[in-house]
């Protein structure tokens, strides 16, 4: 498979995010925030490119009174981003 380079994917932190979905049913907001150590703004900013892209989807939800904001990769973001997977690979294996 050669693969498609998706420009969505470029930034380091939407590259982690996907990755992260890819391998996590769903991912809430402030664990994406500690374990990306960035801030709410430059998160947020990311996620909503992402969603923009309709890579992502967005569920809010409150657990007790406290809301929740979860993620979860498309099936659209998913073919997305294994087709990028697959042009960073083949970009890899031509260049050895």
């Amino acid at each position: 498979m050669k693969g498609t380079y998706d420009k969505a994917f470029e930034n380091v932190i939407r590259l982690k995010v996907m990755s992260i979905l890819m391998v996590n049913e769903q991912y809430d907001f402030n664990s994406f925030k500690e374990l990306l150590e960035v801030t709410d703004g430059n998160l947020a900013s990311h996620l909503r490119n992402l969603e923009n892209q309709a890579y992502i989807r967005v569920e809010k939800s409150f657990v007790g009174r406290k809301p929740m904001t979860s993620y979860m990769a498309t099936h659209e973001g998913k073919k997305a981003f294994q087709a990028h997977l697959a042009f960073l690979e083949n970009l890899i294996n031509e260049n050895k």
